[in-house]
């Protein structure tokens, strides 16, 4: 059924890339996400390959070495790695969302600097939004960056960093004024290789995850790092609250196009399970029960899709309010979790076993409710707007 659909936003450029993109991923991932798994990461030389493909920052200018597109090709990506069923690879952290912050707030020897290198996968990168103490409570982050002559002194500890064992670049969320709340908010471009191995900076261990099992999770500590003032993300104090609030609504949409590929990714391998699989003589898509359950996952799959592709027409014409991403965001990932759930069921005791894909996704799911902003925090940001 979702095989016939074509988004609204799709060209034949798209397409193209679409094909590509299927191409390189059943060549270069699929082969190893079992060990990727085993061992919490993905292959370092993955993210070289990935960018010598020219499936990094897809949607950064050409100028920076991106691929020059839009968020419909960051759409593409996102959808062929649900679809693909690689769950591990942080690159809609790398090109999705900590590019674009370079790309929108930095300056043009930033921007020279480290952009070229993160589309070829020579930096990997991360942001580090989230504390201990903090969750979703941007403005009560206590991890503080003090001006000390021609450096920032970094003290404070992120967890839960997608990219967190391999980044070698880090957009970390800090306090440059500790008596202001979101007015003191700032962003720092983090060199790992620069702080490491002089004590101050240190990774945590891989987090081991309900899911998501290839991409490595990590903390990182700051105790008396020094940064040059020169990595303040657009070079002005205070401007890191705003600059997050303006990037949110793509990162939340990503997770939301995610969970839309993931719905019909569930819906897909289940449709060739119970049209095969056969109880008491017949099968078991003869049931009603299942007909009936299934033709309202399609159908709430077909919301999800037509509302998904909407929101990306909007983004990639700059028309997309917070208030519509915060919708897509919750209601989209609270149906993944709640329609890959039930397609378990239809695998019977089949569906507990991970080497059955809709096991794998049943743990993957889980998370999308909580990161890129609890939806919770989703439901009260467009109860504002009521």
């Amino acid at each position: 059924m979702f095989e016939n659909h074509i988004s609204p936003w799709m060209d034949e450029e798209l397409h193209i890339m679409r094909d590509a993109v299927h191409k390189f991923l059943a060549r270069e991932f699929v082969p190893h996400m079992a060990r990727w798994e085993k061992q919490g990461c993905i292959d370092r030389d993955a993210w070289n390959k990935a960018g010598t493909a020219g499936l990094l920052c897809v949607s950064i200018p050409a100028q920076y070495g991106g691929g020059g597109g839009n968020f419909k090709h960051e759409m593409v990506l996102v959808e062929e790695l649900c679809y693909a069923h690689i769950s591990g690879f942080g690159n809609s952290v790398h090109s999705g969302i900590v590019a674009h912050y370079i790309n929108s707030y930095g300056s043009e020897e930033q921007k020279q600097k480290w952009l070229p290198k993160m589309a070829s996968g020579e930096i990997v990168s991360a942001i580090a939004m989230t504390e201990p103490g903090t969750g979703s409570d941007l403005q009560a982050v206590a991890t503080t960056a003090i001006k000390n002559g021609e450096n920032y002194v970094l003290n404070g500890q992120k967890t839960f960093l997608t990219n967190g064992q391999t980044a070698n670049l880090i957009c970390v969320v800090v306090k440059t004024d500790p008596s202001a709340s979101a007015k003191g908010i700032s962003l720092i471009m983090v060199e790992t290789e620069s702080v490491e191995g002089d004590g101050g900076f240190s990774r945590g261990r891989n987090l081991e995850k309900l899911g998501l099992k290839a991409q490595d999770t990590s903390e990182i500590f700051f105790d008396d790092v020094l940064v040059p003032s020169e990595n303040l993300l657009g070079n002005v104090e205070g401007k890191g609250f705003v600059q997050l609030m303006e990037q949110l609504p793509k990162e939340r949409l990503i997770i939301a196009a995610g969970a839309c590929a993931a719905i019909e990714t569930a819906l897909r391998i289940t449709a060739e399970y119970v049209k095969e699989r056969k109880a008491f003589g017949k099968r078991i898509l003869d049931f009603q029960n299942t007909q009936f359950r299934l033709a309202e996952r399609y159908t709430e799959a077909k919301l999800a899709r037509t509302f998904v592709d909407d929101c990306a027409m909007k983004l990639a014409a700059g028309k997309l309010d917070d208030t519509t991403a915060a919708m897509a965001k919750w209601w989209i990932t609270q149906k993944q979790c709640e329609i890959v759930d039930e397609c378990l069921q239809f695998f019977g005791g089949y569906g507990y076993m991970m080497e059955y894909p809709i096991a794998k996704m049943y743990a993957d799911s889980r998370i999308q409710k909580i990161y890129g902003g609890s939806n919770e925090i989703m439901k009260l940001l467009i109860a504002r707007a009521i």
